[in-house]
């Protein structure tokens, strides 16, 4: 047995409880990791309210990321670990609990000089963020990229591949406190969306180009606000949709007449099946481990003392598992300026 975050019915923070559940069994290929502890995300909050179910076959507990040792090896596992080993990992359900599986080619090691508390604070957030940029967006040096909700776990992560890339961040967000922490991580510029035109001060900002990618969690409300300072040839990305997806306008004809891209990215709906052509690879490859491969070998040893640039995740709060009730509320209430980290008993 082991203890989990649990809710017995859809509903607000006051319905999460610590259960005793069964403890997993790592299956063909998967690594059992005891978890230390797992950081929160938006998907979380939207399962609790019974909107964002987990895909078919994986854990109905909450929690799509975790950092913790190794503690079981299934069937088939190829080596590439060992008992005990750091490792952190990118998960469709199941972190926030004190054991999870996880198939062995989506684990990463913790870098040697982190803790597991920040080590819980990378993967779905930096992961996200480097599929967006790099496998969606196509991201090349010298490129401006809008991001919104720029002091959010994806945000801060996304300014610091941005850079990393050579390329230029430029973020929105609610308050000055939060600008200030995105302008810390390296944002180029940042503008408040509550008292200011964001479009207006990006075209301002960029002489009038605009931007070649946008990396959109908002959707519907920003639609034109979006097409007005993305570039000709721009890529506008949505990965969520916090203002809901209803449009009214004309979105295709403003698109057309800027040659303009739309792409969707849900990342945990790719399951460890699911395969994707990458042309540049010339052969199929399962997306997630083709991801946390291109992430361990690219961004991963920049996280690492005396990288430059430095990689750097940050940790808003930690809350015990016990008052994951709590996190949940402050989530909720746009609190947090990066990543809010559970920790398991």
């Amino acid at each position: 047995k082991m203890l989990a975050a649990h809710f017995d019915c859809p509903g607000g923070p006051e319905n999460l409880y610590v259960k005793e559940v069964m403890k997993p069994h790592p299956g063909e290929g998967e690594v059992l990791v005891k978890v230390s502890a797992s950081a929160l995300n938006r998907a979380d909050l939207l399962q609790r309210r019974g909107k964002y179910p987990p895909p078919k076959g994986a854990s109905d507990i909450l929690g799509l990321e975790a950092a913790g040792r190794v503690a079981g090896l299934g069937p088939g596992c190829k080596g590439r670990w060992k008992m005990g080993d750091a490792v952190m990992a990118l998960l469709s359900g199941g972190g926030q609990a004190q054991y999870v599986t996880v198939p062995e080619g989506h684990l990463m090691p913790v870098p040697s000089d982190m803790t597991f508390i920040q080590a819980a604070a990378i993967p779905e957030a930096w992961l996200t963020a480097f599929q967006l940029l790099h496998f969606v967006g196509k991201i090349q040096k010298g490129e401006r990229v809008l991001i919104h909700a720029g002091a959010s776990g994806v945000g801060l992560a996304a300014i610091q591949l941005v850079r990393l890339a050579k390329a230029v961040p430029i973020v929105t967000a609610g308050t000055e406190e939060k600008l200030k922490a995105a302008s810390t991580a390296g944002a180029a510029a940042g503008f408040n969306y509550k008292n200011e035109d964001f479009s207006e001060k990006v075209l301002e900002f960029t002489q009038g180009s605009g931007v070649d990618i946008i990396l959109d969690c908002v959707g519907g409300s920003y639609w034109e606000k979006n097409l007005n300072c993305l570039s000709t040839d721009g890529r506008w990305i949505i990965y969520g949709l916090l203002s809901g997806g209803e449009v009214h306008g004309d979105l295709l004809a403003r698109l057309l007449s800027k040659r303009a891209s739309i792409h969707t990215s849900l990342l945990r709906s790719r399951d460890k099946e699911a395969k994707i052509i990458f042309t540049m690879l010339s052969f199929f490859l399962q997306y997630k481990e083709q991801l946390v491969k291109a992430f361990t070998e690219n961004a991963l040893p920049h996280f690492s003392g005396g990288a430059s640039p430095r990689l750097q995740p940050r940790v808003d709060s930690v809350y015990p598992l016990h008052e994951i009730a709590e996190a949940h509320r402050i989530m909720e209430e746009n609190k947090n300026i990066g990543k809010i980290v559970i920790e398991m008993p």
